[in-house]
């Protein structure tokens, strides 16, 4: 009894153990992220406070800028090693919950003819991206990070595919650090050929957000152009990141066949072994946020003549 008793309870020690030992890690991953968001909402305060158009650099370069410093002069620390390695779990776990903003109801408002144009959008970025990699010799992956991050919405796209395509951390640094150069660039830029050429708040609108990659740029960009041309940017914008789990999958499956040259027996459970489940997650989870705002939409719909108040009780409220 004693013999298989101990060892039992050395076992659920163990594990209780190597759970607690995640949590010094898990604690320096909040803190990165914390304090990479904490710098993008800092600097933009700081643009609005003084009025000033500032590049709005996304926290998750922050982040990796902060990361690369610990690494790079203090080290990470032994006790945290446990949970830092655990990254690329929250990191597909975020891409997942990202599937709540991209609401699959936005690419049916934005209407025929910009519908054209962002399909269009998607594949001149990929092919035009894809012929730059290959002519500046990029490595593969890298141009398929590029590609990806330039067709859809950016640092979100590339940090999705870099799981899926299995590519290496410094591809996806060079990928995210090129897409907030041009992001950066285009705070500038684009306002002043808008005027230039005198377009109209619905095609300027329409332009930054099939051009512009990241959502925030994107957002910036048309709001100093115009009021209306911020929302039409947003709209067009939105809608190319709402296929951002189309496009990282089907790059996920052109990698999967590329990286295999083996004879395989069973093609369908191979596929399936290394498909990104994640991608899966965030096209439910943006089905499911999708279903219930059409749902709400309809409710309200439904309610609102109810809940209008009777014309005796508006006159009275209106006595009164």
């Amino acid at each position: 009894m004693v013999t298989v008793a101990v060892p039992a309870a050395a076992s659920r020690a163990d594990v209780w153990r190597q759970r607690f030992a995640l949590l010094p890690g898990l604690v320096l991953l909040g803190l990165v992220g914390y304090a990479g968001k904490l710098a993008e909402q800092s600097i933009a305060s700081y643009g609005r406070a003084h009025q000033l158009t500032l590049p709005n650099i996304e926290y998750v370069l922050w982040a990796i800028v902060f990361g690369l410093i610990i690494s790079n002069t203090i080290g990470v620390p032994a006790i945290c090693r446990a949970g830092v390695d655990t990254y690329e779990f929250w990191l597909k776990a975020g891409i997942v919950l990202l599937g709540v903003r991209f609401l699959l109801g936005d690419i049916v408002k934005l209407g025929g003819v910009s519908l054209v144009c962002v399909v269009l959008e998607l594949a001149m970025a990929i092919a035009v991206m894809t012929a730059l990699g290959r002519w500046f010799k990029l490595s593969p992956k890298l141009t398929s990070l590029l590609s990806i991050g330039a067709s859809i919405c950016g640092v979100s796209a590339i940090i999705a595919a870099k799981g899926a395509i299995d590519a290496d951390d410094e591809d996806a640094s060079y990928a995210i650090a090129a897409i907030l150069a041009l992001g950066a660039v285009s705070l500038v830029v684009f306002p002043l050929v808008g005027r230039a050429i005198g377009m109209s708040d619905h095609a300027y609108g329409l332009w930054v957000g099939l051009a512009v990659d990241n959502t925030a740029e994107a957002a910036a960009a048309g709001a100093l152009y115009s009021d209306a041309a911020g929302r039409f940017a947003v709209l067009a914008k939105t809608t190319r990141n709402a296929t951002i789990g189309f496009v990282v999958l089907g790059y996920a499956l052109y990698w999967v066949r590329r990286s295999e040259a083996r004879e395989i027996a069973n093609k369908g459970a191979f596929l399936w072994e290394k498909f990104p489940k994640f991608v899966l997650g965030f096209l439910v989870i943006s089905t499911v946020a999708t279903c219930g705002s059409l749902r709400s939409l309809r409710v309200r719909k439904a309610l609102g003549p109810r809940c209008r108040p009777r014309d005796g009780h508006q006159q009275d409220l209106q006595r009164r």
